[in-house]
């Protein structure tokens, strides 16, 4: 029996990774067998800019995991992110019309359709419709209705949509780096995957996938996702303040923000002091750490007060029992989960990718969440094929399908 192989594409706005992954019969769990990363240089908030440097980029990636892990790259699952993203909830309604009234898979189905019937823009594209409850005759919290009997199923669906354009030239970019798009998976959905526990995402959570870019936000209750947005700033924001602000290149500023940064002033030491590297042949020059943290937390407060007011939309903002969760290669920084705690006045932690085996050493880190997520995704959706009916994260729509046909 030939092992199903399955590849996770995380096009971020300052990285490009690969993560391939194998089923372990054994282990009866995935396995991590490669990893790749690039610079992406192409990508600006999680939109391809520039096709050709987000194909050399993807390219350099899949060589790099394709190396690590002797397998050949055929199909990828990519993950989507950008402020063009947006979410709405929306509600359909059918009768049940047979004898016994009991509740079918294709009930399911067809509720399912009849609350995706929502005016979209042409220019936009659905992503995922993703179940929240079911109710049935007027029995509402349900999560999976099928052999109940009842008369009328509603079922209440959170429908994600991305700028048509911007999920194009994703699929592009992947295409002319000779992979096929599998499915197209918003990345918040897919770190949730690698980062939440069941427990959190029944007692009450809000994931922030803080990226170089874009800050994803989603926020789940009762086992369902309840909103999702994604905000236009990120890691690499903060590099750019300290750039401008110290006079230094940005190569140097993100150097500096990794080896001597924090988000919270109150946890540095006032006599700490760090070399900052001068433009134009001017000599080098000693700050106080406390100075650089100055500079950093005032970016990383307004991120947070951003997310904190999306998650504020949702309707269970006051019910998030099992806090924040922060992932992603920005919650690195110290101070990270000390600063959240205090804006969002609720318990914070980092959120790592669990739940694979392999190489798990090399993927223990935020920034590998949506990669690990994007191949748990894969494997789910293929080990487990009616799961979509009834809540699975994700259903690409019929209009990607017919581009990523057309595009092979």
């Amino acid at each position: 029996m030939e092992t199903r192989m399955y590849a996770g594409l995380d096009i971020g706005t300052t990285k490009i990774t690969v993560i391939i992954a194998e089923f372990d019969v054994q282990k009866d769990a995935l396995e991590i067998v490669g990893l790749g990363t690039a610079p992406s240089d192409g990508l600006k908030r999680g939109v391809v800019v520039n096709l050709e440097k987000t194909v050399r980029s993807i390219q350099h990636a899949v060589e790099e995991a394709e190396r690590t892990s002797g397998r050949i790259v055929k199909g990828v699952w990519a993950g989507i992110a950008g402020d063009h993203i947006r979410g709405l909830t929306s509600r359909g309604v059918i009768a049940v019309s047979r004898k016994d009234s009991e509740i079918r898979r294709n009930d399911v189905e067809r509720v399912i359709e009849a609350a995706k019937a929502v005016a979209i823009p042409a220019d936009r594209e659905i992503l995922h419709v993703l179940p929240q409850e079911f109710i049935v005759d007027d029995q509402d919290g349900i999560r999976d209705p099928v052999g109940m009997s009842g008369v009328r199923l509603e079922a209440e669906v959170h429908i994600i949509t991305g700028a048509a354009s911007a999920c194009r030239n994703i699929i592009r970019a992947a295409e002319r780096a000779g992979v096929h798009v599998e499915e197209l998976v918003l990345e918040p959905l897919a770190s949730a995957n690698a980062v939440l526990l069941p427990e959190e995402r029944d007692m009450g959570v809000a994931l922030l996938d803080i990226g170089g870019g874009t800050t994803d936000v989603a926020v789940f209750f009762e086992g369902a996702i309840r909103h999702t947005a994604v905000i236009g700033l990120g890691g690499a924001n903060v590099t750019n303040d300290l750039a401008i602000g110290l006079r230094t290149p940005v190569e140097r500023a993100e150097l500096l923000k990794l080896t001597s940064g924090c988000a919270l002033t109150s946890m540095v030491r006032p006599d700490e002091s760090v070399r900052v590297p001068s433009v134009g042949g001017r000599p080098d020059r000693d700050i106080s750490r406390h100075m650089l943290a100055t500079m950093i937390e005032p970016r990383v407060e307004e991120i947070f007060a951003m997310a904190h007011r999306e998650i504020r939309k949702s309707h269970v903002a006051e019910l998030l029992a099992a806090g924040i969760v922060l992932t992603g290669g920005a919650s690195s920084l110290p101070g990270m989960a000390e600063l959240a705690e205090q804006v969002f006045d609720v318990p914070v932690r980092k959120g790592t990718p669990t739940g694979v085996t392999g190489m798990v050493e090399e993927i223990s880190d935020p920034r590998y969440a949506t990669g690990v997520g994007l191949a748990l995704h894969a494997y789910w959706g293929d080990s487990k094929p009616h799961a979509q009916d009834g809540g699975f994260m994700g259903r690409i729509s019929g209009g990607i399908r017919r581009w990523i046909e057309e595009l092979v």
